[in-house]
């Protein structure tokens, strides 16, 4: 304990001092919280007057302020009572660390506070932003919803499970639909799912996208290690539980490659 504080131990006139509720009053702080910084020997406690009662002076004021400061910002107990009791610059480079991590959990909680927002917004925001940027342009576009669930989910699932090999996969969807030609035969494609499998639209939607069909898991690159064999196998249980019957006839049309 310092000297300042040692001094404060002894008899101040009840004139010029405080009882324990006007200090607690004072300093934001409960009577019950006192009397626990007097028994954790954080607090030096007065001796009573001669009705019994605790004076405080003003270095108790003082201290009891630098206790709630530093408690408030989140510095355990045992530290406080160190930090009481070390000279001026070692105590202000101690609150320089605690600020620059104070600084840290504002960031962190100013992050959640905006992915909360946004996820009022929608499950989209929980997204990275390249694949909700590809889900907006594929709506923009006029998208099913049900394409939209369908094309999210799948892209969940492979960049939870590969991220840095399905994060590649993503940026070359959304490379390859930067072609308004690619974006417009996605759309058709969509849009022929719910047709019966001998509507004669099939046909028409085949010729016109012939060959411009995003790459499907048996058209990978040869060479892939093991974890994109699994992913290519991944892909294709993906790719083939979003077909309807009328997109599994548009695909055999387009395997063929006949004209119209």
């Amino acid at each position: 304990m310092t000297d300042d504080a040692r001094a404060s131990v002894g008899p101040v006139p009840a004139d010029a001092s405080l009882t324990i509720g006007q200090l607690a009053a004072y300093t934001a702080v409960t009577v019950r919280a006192v009397r626990h910084y007097h028994q954790r020997g954080l607090l030096a406690e007065p001796e009573r007057d001669a009705s019994g009662y605790r004076r405080y002076g003003a270095r108790a004021v003082l201290d009891l302020l630098k206790i709630r400061t530093l408690s408030e910002a989140g510095v355990p107990l045992a530290r406080v009572q160190e930090l009481l009791e070390v000279p001026q610059p070692v105590l202000a480079e101690a609150v320089q660390e605690i600020e620059d991590d104070l600084d840290r959990q504002i960031s962190e909680l100013q992050l959640r506070r905006e992915r909360l927002t946004a996820l009022g917004r929608g499950e989209n925001a929980l997204l990275p932003g390249e694949l909700g940027n590809l889900l907006e342009t594929l709506r923009a576009a006029g998208v099913s919803e049900w394409a939209l669930r369908a094309e999210r989910d799948g892209w969940v699932l492979i960049l939870a499970r590969y991220p840095v090999r399905g994060r590649e996969l993503l940026l070359d969807k959304i490379s390859w639909l930067a072609a308004p030609t690619a974006l417009r035969q996605y759309v058709l494609y969509d849009q022929a799912q719910h047709w019966e499998p001998d509507d004669p639209r099939l046909r028409e939607v085949a010729d016109e996208i012939i060959g411009t069909l995003q790459p499907t898991a048996a058209d990978l690159p040869e060479g892939w290690q093991e974890e994109d064999a699994e992913l290519a196998r991944m892909l294709t249980v993906l790719f083939t539980a979003a077909k309807t019957p009328a997109l599994l006839q548009l695909e055999q049309m387009l395997a063929e490659g006949h004209p119209r």
